[in-house]
């Protein structure tokens, strides 16, 4: 079984919308938008369980007007926390989102890649999170200093708040 992450949802979406949208993708054995309990609203994340691995081909796909990103699924929250195989990037243009900087650092595979933003536009710097510490260790190498639209970026190691401190 292969799960995947969904994240970025439209509040309304509903678990019938995304089979539609993956099953395409082979057998789907199970979908779960979480929802908040007072409203039932989505919380803008779902888990997709396909009988065998598929995708990559939709992240960024658009349902509902909102891009979607989607992930393998990192159960284990002390690995999802930790900071291993992510990096930051500050410096970027406004014009990059999710999905140019997701093609731009394609040096392995990606887990997840987020500019952050508010309500109008980019804040110019993001998170991008690899499979492995050696493809992030890459994608510092490779990506520090280099010119995305115009702009000389920053890579750096993430540091979550915890390691940071001590």
């Amino acid at each position: 079984m292969a799960s995947l992450y969904v994240g970025d949802l439209h509040s309304d979406i509903t678990e019938a919308m995304l089979y539609e949208k993956f099953s395409p993708a082979g057998p789907v054995l199970s979908i779960r938008v979480y929802r908040y309990m007072t409203n039932r609203c989505s919380l803008g994340y779902a888990y997709v369980n396909f009988q065998q691995p598929a995708l990559d081909t939709m992240n960024f796909d658009v349902i509902k007007g909102k891009p979607i990103q989607i992930m393998w699924s990192q159960r284990d929250p002390s690995l999802r926390k930790s900071g291993v195989g992510s990096v930051f990037i500050k410096n970027l243009d406004k014009s990059i989102d999710d999905k140019a900087l997701y093609d731009t650092s394609a040096l392995g595979n990606l887990l997840s890649c987020k500019v952050v933003c508010d309500e109008n536009s980019s804040k110019g710097y993001a998170f991008v999170h690899f499979e492995t510490q050696k493809a992030a260790d890459k994608t510092l190498e490779k990506m520090n200093g280099m010119l995305l639209n115009d702009r000389k970026v920053f890579v750096g190691r993430f540091k979550s708040r915890k390691r940071a401190g001590s």
